[in-house]
C-alpha cells in the first residue's frame, strides 16, 4: 500500500516560507530515529519491520520537502 502525500508550501504575500524546511525535515527524521532507537533498545513492543518501513517513508517525505523548498528558494517550479 503506497499513498502519495502532497504538502503545500505555505508562503506569505512576499513569497517567504512560513516554516523552515530544515526544521520540518529534522523533525521527521528525528521521529524516525527515535522509533528505531526504541526498537533497538527493546523498550517498546514495536514491530521492527513496521518501524523500519515508517522511518524510511518519513525520510522520503523529508527529502521531498527539502527538494520542494530548494526549488522554491531558487525560483524553480518543483
Amino acid at each position: 500500500m503506497s499513498r502519495e502525500v502532497t504538502l503545500p508550501l505555505i508562503v506569505d504575500d512576499r513569497g517567504n516560507l512560513q516554516v523552515s524546511a530544515s526544521d520540518v525535515s529534522k523533525l521527521l527524521r528525528t521521529v524516525g530515529g527515535r522509533w528505531l532507537h526504541l526498537v533497538e533498545a527493546g523498550e517498546q513492543d514495536l514491530d521492527e519491520d513496521t518501524v523500519a518501513a515508517l522511518t524510511i517513508e518519513l525520510a522520503k517525505l523529508a527529502d521531498r520537502i527539502d527538494v520542494a523548498c530548494i526549488a522554491h528558494s531558487s525560483g524553480s517550479a518543483p
